[in-house]
């Protein structure tokens, strides 16, 4: 089927690329972030495990921005590509904010450079932190930037139309649409959230093996504090978020709800099958849930899916990817609140084997939670893929090799994804934790 369908091999193609890419670029929000606080608290605290903490994550962030590069770009390519009907009508509008990211990265990648060259240079460490700082900002505007053209797709904005095409384009009004604020917030908070698990899981992955040092457990602590206040952000942020799909895409939230008639007291379901009938079975329902997340009250009324014309429903299948999204992000924000209280009140189980275990389930559980909220959020805005303007359908290109182009970028993200983890595991095998306690107590830390 990938091979006889233009349209449907170019939304997996665009799919496989999207779900590789959000990997590297949640790498590329979050790291630098985790350095900049693990190098403050090392200068604050005059402590060498924290200063080491941010050069082992900077050394390993770089061969992650590399690969970003390569995704990236191929992104860029997909969508001229792959949907040159869409880029024909939006192109001139979508065009700032691309151009914006692509400095926005480059911006960061200068001063990251920077700051790895200059490591030795500085006698006073707090001026070789303030080259973090544009580090930072550098992914969080790539982030941001990216976002908007996803925000513009789901709420477009800026322009008019006139004879089926978008004119008097403002690129910078259509910059902030609608739903601009909640994407941004919620990518930004979700990507500090899942670095900081992911970096806590190797932490907690070492003490397990039987490392003893005060490194990973000062590295456990930290990330773990870091990630419940992200986490808790990104749960605020995720209430936010679904007022604004009800207001402004209610058929998206109807369909990530299985809410098919319009009703008041609306329950929140949680997985389960569809019988016949469109009715959940097995399902968990919690009482009034749907409605005050629509809407901040337990009697609201929320419109169903069935208000809307067949052809214009999402796809039914998102439901799974927001419960993914939502038990996953339940279970982080617990798991590090019971860890920060543990360690607080001095509980001897946070510390345990099997409360370890469960940490290190968490890091490849938070990037699961990434993927499921973008493939909600780009199969959720199904069959449009500039919303309410232009369909999939409409969009795609005609060629009949895309299928072909399919595998050959499944082994072109095979190749760079195992390649990362092997050059990753070689630089930290050769460069171990010990190696770098004695260079630094030798006198390194100049």
């Amino acid at each position: 089927m990938i091979f006889d369908d233009p349209v449907y091999a170019s939304r997996m193609l665009t799919l496989l690329t999207l779900s590789f890419h959000i990997i590297y670029a949640t790498i590329g929000v979050g790291v630098p972030l985790m350095i900049m606080i693990a190098q403050w608290i090392g200068i604050k605290k005059n402590d060498m495990h924290y200063l080491l903490m941010a050069r082992r994550w900077a050394k390993g962030f770089i061969v992650t921005v590399a690969v970003g590069v390569v995704t990236g770009t191929a992104i860029g390519l997909q969508l001229s590509l792959l949907w040159p009907s869409f880029m024909e009508l939006a192109g001139n509008i979508i065009a700032l904010p691309l151009f914006m990211e692509v400095f926005a990265f480059f911006f960061e990648a200068i001063f990251l450079g920077i700051y790895l060259y200059t490591w030795d240079r500085f006698d006073n460490q707090k001026k070789h932190l303030l080259l973090l700082i544009p580090v930072a900002v550098g992914g969080g505007m790539s982030a941001y930037f990216i976002t908007v053209v996803n925000s513009f797709m789901n709420s477009p904005g800026g322009f008019d139309i006139a004879n089926g095409e978008l004119v008097n384009a403002n690129p910078l009004a259509a910059m902030f649409t609608v739903s601009m604020p909640t994407k941004v917030a919620h990518v930004l908070s979700t990507g500090y959230m899942t670095i900081a698990f992911v970096l806590a899981a190797i932490a907690a992955f070492r003490l397990l093996q039987g490392s003893n040092r005060e490194y990973h457990k000062k590295s456990l602590n930290m990330l773990m504090k870091i990630g419940f206040v992200f986490a808790l952000a990104t749960a605020l942020i995720g209430d936010l978020s679904g007022k604004y799909l009800a207001e402004y895409q209610p058929e998206k939230l109807a369909a990530a709800e299985w809410h098919f008639e319009t009703s008041s007291e609306a329950p929140l379901v949680m997985w389960g099958i569809l019988d016949d009938n469109n009715e959940p079975q097995y399902a968990l329902e919690i009482p009034y849930a749907l409605s005050i997340l629509a809407h901040s009250w337990p009697t609201a009324e929320v419109i169903g899916l069935n208000e809307f014309p067949e052809d214009e429903q999402p796809p039914l299948v998102i439901h799974y990817f927001f419960d993914t999204m939502v038990t996953i992000g339940v279970f982080m924000l617990g798991l590090s609140f019971i860890y920060w209280l543990g360690i607080r009140r001095s509980w001897n189980f946070v510390e345990s084997r099997w409360y370890r275990r469960l940490i290190v389930l968490g890091g490849p559980l938070s990037f699961l939670a990434i993927e499921a909220g973008w493939w909600m959020a780009e199969v959720g805005r199904q069959p449009w893929i500039l919303r309410g303007i232009m369909t999939i359908d409409e969009a795609a290109t005609t060629s009949d090799y895309v299928g072909i182009m399919f595998f050959l970028f499944v082994l072109l993200y095979l190749i760079l994804g195992v390649g990362t983890v092997v050059v990753l595991r070689k630089m930290f095998q050769r460069n171990p934790i010990d190696k770098d306690i004695e260079n630094f107590q030798g006198g390194d830390q100049s």
